[in-house]
């Protein structure tokens, strides 16, 4: 599931627009790391995002 379990950030649909001005569907998904964390004092494998990675949000194990 493409969604952090810090911040909940998480699918962003829109639509890809072409020169003729046709939409079609489309996705961003954000950059998410499985990373070993430090929860409730117990190490366990989250999916994080790469902001919070990056923000010290998460504290690795």
């Amino acid at each position: 599931m493409a969604k952090c379990s810090v911040c909940g950030k998480g699918v962003v649909f829109g639509h890809n627009v072409s020169h003729s001005n046709r939409k079609t569907n489309r996705t961003w998904k954000p950059n998410i790391r499985k990373v070993k964390a430090v929860v409730n004092g117990s190490h366990q494998t989250v999916a994080v995002c790469a902001r919070c990675l990056r923000s010290g949000k998460v504290e690795r194990a």
